[in-house]
């Protein structure tokens, strides 16, 4: 295994000679290697990522790459607007006007990664920041549990679901999500690297996309994947669970569709012996009415759909439903307490915040990503292994958001928008040949 400073220096090597393209290459590295650590590093390294890369564009009028997403994400973006003037509060939508910014995260990450060597890197460092974000939430989590052991003795579970481990991260939410997406990548990573893309599932080969496939990895990464699934865990998100579990289920088709059946094995362990906290959380799923978060998702949701049938073009306006929420509920019917700034669910958000058709662009540039990732994954040489991850995140990110608006989480969203853009990235370095370095073994 190379040093990680001779790792460095070689992927340093490989930057772009233009000095404006070298720094807003090095922008963008620091922008990943911040994204589960600092959500104001992330957006600084972001922004100059992004006035950098606009300056060599205007000097050099290099070829631009891009996924192949454009108009519906302009129709995204456009709808978006057009809903902020019909809203009750219109300055409220001007967050999420300015978080369509972050979508450039899909032309810097195609553009700014310029080799093979550069993105194992930039995945490598993430997959550590992560178990190193996965150990401070454990210590988060033991510590939480011996105060409120103390303080709360009966009322534990209560506690410990109100409140949860965040890592980095200020809300339980943005660090479950980022764990999930990181962990479908990183199973990508140990269980689907050395696969070519015309080789049977079942296959196991060498090949330079990574390294050496499933089974001779160093324990080093299967330490870490225990350490990011262990913090998941103990999370305690059902919804990131599900994500989880639907990516992983992709996973394993890919790798081993024989080995399908071990996923539900293992849930239906964690529901008989696992650990008390985590059955309890499992089984609440079954009795809606005795937990509020999930009581308060179904009257969301309801809400949500009135919403949309009052104002299906346009919505209510972004950032509007806490302002309009008791009007949509039944007369004399006083909301769940909780928290109703988002209805907890990526399509119906969407549609009541911006309309239908915002929805139905979303809906076309969620599949393009997708329709784009599976073509690569079928005609990329070296790393279809990194199109399965992105489809895997892709999966776990639909399937969370039936119960969470993860979509509008800056942090998850980074993450995401980053994950679904390397298949597009590894494209253009297979097309430009800079993918011919071997890369380290794992």
């Amino acid at each position: 295994m190379e040093t990680i400073s001779n790792f460095f220096t070689e992927v340093r090597a490989e930057l772009p000679r233009d000095p404006i393209a070298r720094w807003a290459s090095l922008f963008f590295t620091g922008f990943v290697l911040s994204l589960v650590v600092s959500i104001a590093a992330t957006q600084i390294f972001l922004a100059l990522a992004g006035v950098f890369y606009f300056a060599y564009l205007l000097r050099a009028k290099p070829q631009i790459g891009f996924p192949p997403v454009i108009i519906p994400l302009a129709l995204f973006c456009l709808f978006t607007v057009i809903s902020v003037f019909f809203a009750e509060n219109p300055a409220a939508g001007g967050f999420e006007v300015r978080k369509l910014v972050l979508f450039l995260i899909l032309l810097l990450t195609v553009n700014l990664i310029v080799s093979a060597r550069h993105l194992l890197f930039l995945f490598r460092a993430i997959f550590v920041e992560s178990a190193v974000a996965g150990l401070v939430a454990a210590y988060q989590f033991v510590r939480q549990y011996q105060e409120v052991s103390v303080e709360h003795p009966h009322r534990i579970y209560s506690f410990m679901t109100v409140t949860r481990i965040h890592g980095f991260m200020g809300h339980w939410m943005n660090f479950g999500g980022q764990q999930m997406l990181v962990f479908l990548l990183l199973g990508a990573f140990l269980l689907l690297t050395g696969r070519k893309a015309a080789e049977p599932l079942d296959s196991s080969s060498t090949a330079p996309g990574g390294g050496p496939s499933a089974g001779r990895r160093p324990a080093l990464w299967w330490i870490v994947a225990g350490i990011i699934a262990a913090s998941i865990l103990l999370n305690l998100t059902r919804g990131v669970w599900v994500g989880c579990f639907v990516g992983g289920l992709y996973l394993i088709a890919r790798w081993r569709s024989r080995w399908l059946w071990a996923l539900p094995v293992l849930i239906l362990i964690t529901l008989v012996a696992g650990p008390r906290l985590v059955r309890r959380r499992e089984e609440s799923v079954m009795h809606p009415t005795r937990d509020p978060s999930v009581a308060i998702r179904l009257e969301m949701w309801r809400a949500g759909l009135k919403m949309v049938e009052r104002h299906p073009l346009v919505g209510v306006g972004p950032n509007n439903i806490q302002e309009v929420y008791d009007l949509y509920l039944p007369p004399g019917k006083s909301p769940i307490v909780g928290y109703h700034e988002h209805l907890h669910n990526d399509f119906v958000q969407l549609a009541a915040e911006r309309g239908l058709p915002c929805l139905l662009a979303w809906l076309w540039f969620m599949i393009a990503l997708a329709a784009g990732a599976l073509r690569l994954a079928r005609k990329s040489r070296t790393f279809p292994w990194v199109a399965h991850a992105a489809l895997a995140g892709w999966l776990a990110l639909l399937a969370e958001g039936f119960f969470e608006f993860n979509f509008g989480t800056s942090p998850v969203l980074m993450v995401f928008l980053f994950l679904v853009a390397t298949p597009f990235a590894a494209e253009r370095i297979e097309r430009l040949g800079r993918d011919s370095i071997p890369l380290p073994r794992a």
